[in-house]
């Protein structure tokens, strides 16, 4: 007699139930909380239209401390009538290795009696045959380490413009340094001063944008490179990117036309290793305010 795809969910309902009692702390066993009241109402009403596809991951204790390898679940409606599909990840896996994993799974899974529940055997297979992976993995890794030390450059651009005022072009400035992970400053009033730091294609990525389509009276004064074998974000200067204003003084009239305090400007570049650029911009040596 052929098993109907009502009974194949009430199989799939008492094996997750018996998953959730191995599993009972949260964050081990995730499941959609509207997954399992649909699959109960398709049980109530077998002829009306059939529920998502029964799907959760279980966050699987492997041995390895501070390492998470987690099963993700998806099972067709004629489970256990047909093979469940499942993909085991972590991150402290290389993706050669988690490849291999997940065949290795495949086959043990293939060897099963066909017709019955099986991720609770999966569950146990990879408790007990992932450590060797994460191994070869640490292994291999550290190989890599010692053949090749990979070197990054950090990227710091120095920009001038006559002024910057508008309010649209000073969030332009920000959104677009956030998004790129950049790092520095913009200089609000007159004159304006932008610095951005960071990877070098990103930074001249926010050059081409924040040019575009054309901004008059602004340019590149001064870019530095600092190479590293470290992360580039031990040599940065800045913590985040911020818009930055001083005491002003001017006109606050209809042309809002203001200088920033100049010397308060030298303090902050002094106070930031930068110093030496204030007479890259403009041409003259600085001098403290009182």
């Amino acid at each position: 007699m052929a098993v109907t795809v009502k009974e194949c969910l009430e199989l799939q309902l008492l094996e997750l139930e018996m998953l959730l009692s191995m599993f009972p702390k949260k964050g081990e066993l995730n499941v959609d909380e509207d997954a399992v009241p649909g699959v109960q109402r398709y049980l109530r009403n077998p002829g009306g239209a059939l529920p998502p596809q029964l799907e959760y991951s279980i966050a699987i204790d492997v041995g390895e401390p501070k390492v998470k390898v987690e099963l993700q679940v998806l099972l067709p409606h004629a489970y256990p009538r047909a093979a469940p599909q499942l993909f085991v990840r972590s991150a402290a896996l290389h993706r050669q290795q988690q490849l291999q994993l997940n065949t290795r799974l495949a086959s043990h899974l293939s060897s099963l009696e066909s017709g019955e529940v099986c991720v609770h055997q999966a569950v146990q297979w990879v408790k007990d045959n992932t450590l060797p992976y994460l191994q070869d993995s640490r292994v291999s890794t550290e190989g890599a380490r010692k053949e090749e030390v990979v070197k990054e450059t950090l990227h710091r651009m120095w920009i001038y413009s006559h002024h910057i005022y508008r309010q649209e072009l000073r969030k332009k400035i920000c959104d677009s340094a956030k998004k790129l992970n950049l790092t520095g400053f913009c200089l609000t009033g007159k004159p304006g001063v932008i610095c951005v730091e960071g990877l070098r294609e990103n930074c001249e990525e926010f050059w081409r944008v924040i040019r575009y389509p054309s901004w008059k009276h602004i340019s590149c004064k001064h870019v530095e490179n600092v190479e590293t074998e470290g992360g580039i974000d031990n040599l940065r200067l800045f913590g985040a990117f911020e818009d930055l204003q001083f005491q002003a003084h001017g006109d606050y009239g209809l042309r809002n036309d203001y200088h920033m305090d100049l010397g308060q400007f030298l303090e902050f570049l002094k106070q930031h290793q930068s110093g030496h650029i204030f007479q890259i911009l403009f041409g003259v040596k600085g001098k403290l305010s009182d």
